[in-house]
């Protein structure tokens, strides 16, 4: 079993306890969303399972908190904004903006990629780094593109 996963379990416990019902459904949701993957992966729940499931989850709250803003509704983004900052305690700090900005010019230099269309080769490069499991590939593409001709 995960540490992560572990740690998820307990808390969950900890929310019902304390009649905190937000907490408990965005916990029980995350929780029902890692078995699912555990499930169609037929893998074991691990550490890598559980992180994978919970930043989907998150990039999937943000997202929708873009059409609830694009559709008036407050309410809804709040209650996203809630769920977000619960699951975020589960997943580790990304890397600061400089980091990443350094990441990415040690791998267009390490790749040698000078056009847009050597674009996979720099990303291939930050996939292989050991703080891949750190980088929100997203803005790292947008970074990336923006640097090679």
């Amino acid at each position: 079993m995960s540490s992560i996963y572990e740690t998820l379990r307990a808390d969950i416990i900890v929310s019902m306890k304390a009649r905190d019902s937000a907490t408990t459904m965005a916990l029980r949701t995350a929780d029902a969303a890692i078995k699912r993957a555990a499930m169609d992966g037929n893998k074991e729940i691990e550490d890598g399972l559980s992180l994978a499931t919970l930043r989907k989850a998150v990039k999937n709250l943000t997202d929708a908190n873009i059409e609830f803003t694009k559709g008036g509704r407050a309410d809804l983004v709040a209650a996203n904004e809630v769920e977000i900052k619960i699951l975020q305690k589960y997943l580790p700090a990304g890397l600061d903006a400089a980091k990443l900005d350094s990441l990415i010019a040690e791998a267009i230099t390490s790749t040698g990629a000078t056009t847009k269309k050597e674009m996979g080769k720099v990303i291939g490069a930050l996939k292989a780094h050991p703080d891949a499991a750190l980088i929100d590939f997203g803005a790292a593409s947008k970074l990336v593109q923006g640097k090679l001709a």
